[in-house]
């Protein structure tokens, strides 16, 4: 490989070697994911990563940060410089209502709340699924808690097993635990909230500008855990980074949608049933590997990648 890259190359060929160093990155992001679950098997709680705690934690009020909608276009342009997945593509009109997003990510702290108002025993949070997923599983807090023995709860991450904190950002989850979250706030507040669709997240994500994700945590901070906010100024915080923040949306192809042609054309279309798409990328993403466009994909019941929520509401 190092011979044939040394060489100049027809564009096909580049093409085909870009589709392997991104695809290479999503398998460094699942390598962690993986390690964390094999650790978390062992009961002496080893370690990865050895530094902790990350940062201060500042806690973040939650507010809501208003769009207008409207027509808006979504998804990667063939005009655009840099790499994009056939998935991402093509861009494409789609019309919204005004919304508006929570600024922050859901916390360790909102979770709890909800657990304690009964979240895992209360079938009316839940999707039909997603009560037979709870009570096959048992489930009754997120992958890797544990009591600590004192009436509080631990979690297992790749610099150990450390307590929860409130005000960082809760990670995880399946879809169907983040969108019981969502019901239950709504009914707690009597506002219309809900999960995010996909295209609300993007168009969010392009009214925020070039420097979108300037403020996440990725991969190169080495911290491999959700970090609290960096700051609690005006607008949209942890958009990039943390966790993979799960939609409303089916992961479904664009209007227009074409696979690519060959082999590679089985890379994203074939699993466009029976998922949910997630924006943003997380702890154990690198930051040159995401983009307002990106779709990310998993399971409604899929819990070991570092999946979070961010809330949305009609406005």
């Amino acid at each position: 490989m190092a011979a044939l890259l040394a060489q100049p190359l027809a564009a096909e060929i580049v093409d085909l070697v870009t589709l392997g160093l991104q695809h290479e990155q999503q398998h460094q992001e699942l390598l962690l994911t993986d390690i964390k679950h094999l650790l978390a098997q062992n009961p002496l709680n080893p370690v990865y990563h050895a530094p902790w705690p990350l940062s201060a934690v500042v806690r973040a009020p939650l507010r809501w940060v208003a769009f207008e909608g409207g027509a808006v276009s979504i998804g990667h342009a063939d005009t655009e410089q840099g790499f994009a997945f056939d998935n991402e593509s093509p861009r494409h009109a789609t019309l919204l209502a005004p919304y508006a997003l929570a600024n922050r990510l859901v916390t360790h702290g909102d979770w709890l709340a909800f657990m304690e108002s009964g979240g895992y025993t209360e079938p009316r949070w839940w999707m039909a699924a997603g009560w037979d997923w709870v009570q096959a599983q048992r489930a009754q807090a997120p992958l890797y808690w544990q009591r600590d023995g004192e009436g509080g709860w631990t979690s297992f991450t790749l610099h150990g097993r450390v307590p929860i904190d409130p005000h960082t950002p809760v990670v995880h989850l399946n879809w169907f635990e983040a969108d019981a979250f969502a019901r239950w706030r709504a009914a707690e507040t009597g506002e219309a909230i809900r999960l995010p669709t996909e295209s609300e997240w993007e168009h969010a994500a392009q009214q925020a500008g070039a420097g979108w994700h300037a403020r996440g945590n990725f991969l190169e901070s080495r911290a491999l855990h959700p970090m609290p906010p960096a700051g609690t100024g005006e607008g949209l915080l942890q958009l990039g980074g943390d966790v993979w923040e799960w939609t409303a949306s089916s992961y479904l192809p664009y209007p227009g949608y074409r696979a690519w042609a060959g082999a590679v054309g089985e890379y994203n279309g074939k699993f466009m049933i029976n998922q949910m798409v997630l924006r943003g990328g997380s702890c154990a993403t690198p930051r040159s590997h995401i983009r307002t466009s990106y779709r990310n994909f998993f399971p409604t019941d899929a819990r070991w990648q570092f999946s979070g929520l961010r809330l949305a509401r009609d406005a």
